[in-house]
Parts: structure tokens; sequence; C-alpha cells
């Protein structure tokens, strides 16, 4: 793909367009039609962009069907993280060395955090997805859950359809319109896209070099901070305020290391740092560096994050953290009860979805200093049953 910089067609579409869903289908794309036009785009390229796009009930199962995100930390990282994706990702790190060491030297994003990502995506490029891009953001766009994500990707791909760099009937990639090794939606491959292997395009399907490339010119983007760390494990005392714990929840490490946090090995970084129990104070623990913010601008899953963040760190050399033994949890069914008791106790939990994410954690982490409980926001049985 020949990026463009020019991307005033992209301008941010006005908040009444964003809530602008639903409805027939057909209806709904002739009005997509209608706004491209409005930004500039003739008629003619317009219609050939949209002919024949159609509503994919694949997208709509895929999107409704992420039961995965329920698992705690602990499962989830174990069933993404195994020796082979480890062996895999350092035998990449030593055949695209030349590779990492340009982009860790031009955008300071370490290889681990790269790999890491390639590896969770697609395998290491291995499974890009098989949906149709074009449909798939029309689809997710039409379906009122997330419009505002999804319809000005649309616009995105028509520039790079206008460009001559995306084929509306062949471009295929992940159920949610990411394309590539590393799974980038069209406006980011618009705004980072890079032709790293010098070969005139940016072929973030077939070549690992532009695909990582422009990864790390996206996370650069989005605020990493060159050379710092993102993610350290550490020990914890038995007993300390729990409540100080959890994501956006900066302190000094000296005030850390004054309550009895240590790294588990070597030193701590002198930057601030959020504290992170994602099964509580018997489970595993993490400080949390700046870097380790821009991991939500990629993905919104705590649990998804926080195992890629830890998988960066053992892909460059780190031990395999210590599970503990953390309290009994909750399962699906039990937490979307859960949620919903803290909903009638005046909570924000957002959906009720069985999902432990940053609302339900607060709200869990509330009520359990309320109670007198230790206030880690690890959701047990005992909690449950007090609400």
């Amino acid at each position: 793909m020949k990026i463009s910089h020019l991307l005033a067609a992209l301008t941010l579409i006005p908040g009444a367009a964003f809530a602008q869903c639903g409805g027939s289908f057909s209806s709904f794309v002739s009005g997509l039609k209608s706004e491209a036009v409005g930004q500039g785009y003739d008629v003619a390229t317009a219609d050939r962009f949209f002919q024949g796009v159609s509503q994919d009930q694949k997208v709509l199962r895929a999107d409704r069907a992420q039961g995965v995100f329920q698992k705690p930390f602990i499962e989830f990282s174990r069933r993404l993280i195994s020796q082979n994706r480890i062996d895999r990702g350092r035998a990449m790190a030593k055949k695209y060395n030349a590779v990492f060491d340009r982009i860790e030297a031009q955008y300071g994003i370490s290889r681990g955090v790269l790999l890491a990502f390639w590896a969770f995506e697609t395998d290491y490029g291995a499974f890009q997805g098989d949906f149709n891009t074009r449909d798939a953001l029309v689809t997710l766009a039409h379906d009122c859950r997330r419009p505002e994500l999804f319809r000005p990707q649309i616009f995105a791909a028509l520039e790079l359809y206008a460009q001559g760099d995306f084929d509306p009937a062949r471009t295929t990639g992940a159920w949610a319109g990411e394309i590539g090794m590393v799974q980038m939606l069209p406006r980011d491959i618009l705004e980072n896209g890079v032709d790293a292997d010098g070969d005139g395009t940016v072929s973030l399907k077939t070549s690992a070099p532009d695909a990582l490339t422009s990864g790390g010119k996206m996370l650069s983007h989005l605020g990493w901070a060159a050379g710092q760390p993102w993610l350290q494990e550490v020990t914890v005392p038995a007993n300390m305020d729990w409540s100080l714990s959890g994501p956006g929840k900066p302190r000094s490490v000296s005030d850390w290391q004054a309550m009895g946090v240590q790294p588990r090995a070597g030193s701590l970084a002198n930057l601030p740092a959020s504290l992170i129990l994602p099964q509580g104070h018997k489970g595993p623990a993490f400080l949390a560096y700046p870097n380790f913010d821009v991991y939500f601008e990629w993905n919104q899953s705590f649990v998804y994050v926080l195992t890629a963040a830890y998988f960066a760190t053992r892909l460059e050399g780190t031990q395999i953290y210590d599970a503990g033994n953390p309290d009994q949890g909750l399962d699906g069914s039990q937490m979307k009860q859960l949620q919903r008791k803290l909903q009638a106790r005046g909570h924000d939990v957002g959906k009720v979805d069985g999902i432990l994410g940053a609302g339900t954690r607060a709200a869990v982490q509330a009520e359990q200093a309320r109670l007198g409980m230790p206030a880690d926001a690890w959701p047990t049985p005992a909690l449950l049953g007090r609400l």
C-alpha cells in the first residue's frame, strides 16, 4: 500500500453522523455513499467502493462471542502463552533482528512488545482472518453497539481505495476490520503505515518488516515513551492497604517500597507505577509503568492487555510469574449476578456481561472497602454472599 499523508478526507465525522446506525441496511449504505460524496469523493468512486457490500452475520456473531475475556488472568495467560509461542517468538526476534533494531532506534519500542502482539493477533502472521474487511466495517457500523468506532474506519478504507491501496472485494482480515500481521485498522494504516522493506508499498499482510515497523510507529504515535519499561513482576507483603492497588492509581516507586512492595528480580524503575493484582492480593502482582496505559489504546480488555504486556517481558527473558494461591473467583453466571447487585447499589459496571472489566473492578473494590474486606478488586463468592 502506498500511504498518502493527505488525510484531509478523514476529518472527524461530526457527532451527529456517528449516531447514524441501524434501520434498513440498504438505506444505511446509501447514507454512507452520500456522506462519501459530501467528503469530496466522486459518485463513481463511492459507487465502486460500496458495490456488492453485504451485511455479514458471521461478523456479528464473532462480536458477541468473546467469552474468552471472561477467564481470569492465570487461566487466560496460560492459554495464550505456550512454549511453542515463546520459542517461535525468540526465533522471529533473531530472524528479524535488524528490523527490531531499527524500530527500537527510531520509535523506542522494545522488540518483546511487538513480538507479543504479533503472536496474539495472528500467531506470527499465520492466521490473519478471512473476513471481507469492507463488509465487516460496514456491518459493525450499521450495528448500533459501537458505530462511533467503526464508521470512521469505513471512510479510511475508502481513502485507501481511492489511492489504489485497498480492494473492497478482496481485502480480508479479522472480523473487526483489522488487516495484516499485527492487525491494524484502516485509519491506523493511513496514519502509521511504513514501507520498511523498501519495495515501494506497505504490505501489512505479506511483509513482516512493514507490519512490525508500522505497529511500532503506531505505538509511538499512541504515546509510548521510548526506552521505558511497561510491566514488572513484584512481591507484596501479607498486609497493606489493598485499596491503593489497581490500574490508574500511580504512586512513586519509593512509596511502594515503603509499603513492602519489592521487585521479584532486578530493580524497580524510577517511574510512577500502579500496583496490579489481577486475581487479588494472594495471586500474581505487577507494577505497571506509564507505557502500560498505551496498551489500552490497542485493546480495551484488561486481561488481554495484562497478558500481552507480561508476555512481552517473558520474550525478553523474565521468569514465569509466581501464580501464588488466589482466592476462588466467580464463574460467568456468578459474575453477572455480582454485576447486577453492584448496579443495584448504584455502581456503573457497564454492560452485565460476566467480564471483570475496569468498571466492575472499581465497584468491587469500593464494596470490599465498605464491608471491611481486603479491597483488592478480586470478586469472590464471599463478597457475592455479603452483597
